[in-house]
């Protein structure tokens, strides 16, 4: 498998971009970890509601709000992913500074264009 990705802000409605963030993780045989604001199952990925400790965070893809991503700031950074995705209408720059001043890597983009180009 490759790199490990955690998807917050996770919905079982399929209509939601982090559901079709999933399922195209997955199609691409990534590993999974999903928190959201309910509990749930998207393929074989369960949605957690808890800020669980994941071990092995290579990338975290965002789908909060800039206003939602202030109660993960310290969740996100303790999980020491090597970089943390902003998706469309999630872009943050005080969060982005944290990051950064923590040498994680940020990349403002879309999870679904990176992996259709290859380039996730």
């Amino acid at each position: 498998m490759k790199k490990t990705t955690l998807v917050l802000g996770a919905s079982v409605n399929t209509e939601r971009y982090s559901n079709k963030s999933i399922q195209k993780l997955r199609a691409n045989k990534i590993k999974v970890f999903a928190v959201g604001a309910t509990k749930g199952t998207v393929l074989d990925v369960s949605i957690e509601v808890e800020k669980l400790q994941f071990q092995d965070i290579d990338t975290v893809t965002l789908y909060l709000n800039p206003i939602r991503q202030k109660e993960y700031y310290d969740y996100v950074i303790g999980l020491k992913p090597n970089r943390v995705i902003f998706n469309p209408g999630t872009e943050n720059s005080e969060f982005i500074k944290l990051l950064k001043e923590k040498n994680i890597e940020t990349e403002v983009a879309c999870t679904l264009v990176l992996l259709s180009i290859n380039q996730y």
